[in-house]
């Protein structure tokens, strides 16, 4: 007690500001640092702060990552229709020939072409595609990948643009 005295004294001291002055300075410094912390509470399991949605195998917090979209050009009925015709041509037992879609309702049509050998992936089956999809006007060039467990659906897990030639 008697040492933190001498201690704010002589920083006044320093200052050359009277004591009166010197134990405002403090008390007002002391008050403003205070403020700095807040308690945010925290609950105790991921789930509660989600309500009754379950947090997925990543506790860290982080926002997880949606699955890659073919297209937003496309509609459900579109993408439906995509997924199918990329299915085809990426099933390791096929032909390895490009496969054709295309919705008469809305337009769009597009193709899928498998791209090498399928190949494993953490216990998965994968194929590299390039996918040509036309919606309207709007013409995109793509390459990606996807795959799928032994009996399950393809789904892609990388979809970016690519550009021919």
């Amino acid at each position: 007690m008697q040492f933190q005295r001498v201690r704010h004294t002589a920083a006044c001291v320093i200052a050359q500001m009277s004591r009166g002055a010197c134990l405002i300075v403090l008390t007002g410094t002391a008050g403003a640092l205070s403020g700095c912390s807040i308690a945010v509470p925290m609950a105790a399991e991921p789930s509660d702060m989600l309500g009754s949605a379950r947090a997925t195998s990543d506790v860290t917090g982080a926002i997880p990552k949606l699955p890659p979209k073919l297209s937003h050009a496309l509609d459900q009925e579109d993408d439906r229709r995509a997924i199918a015709a990329m299915s085809t041509a990426l099933d390791p037992q096929g032909s390895g020939a490009s496969v054709n879609w295309d919705n008469p309702q809305t337009g769009a049509k597009g193709s899928f072409t498998p791209v090498g050998q399928p190949y494993p992936l953490e216990g998965r089956i994968c194929r590299a595609f390039q996918a040509d999809i036309a919606v309207h006007e709007t013409q995109e060039s793509l390459q990606g990948a996807a795959c799928r467990e032994k009996t399950a659906e393809w789904a892609l897990i990388e979809v970016k643009h690519f550009r021919k030639g």
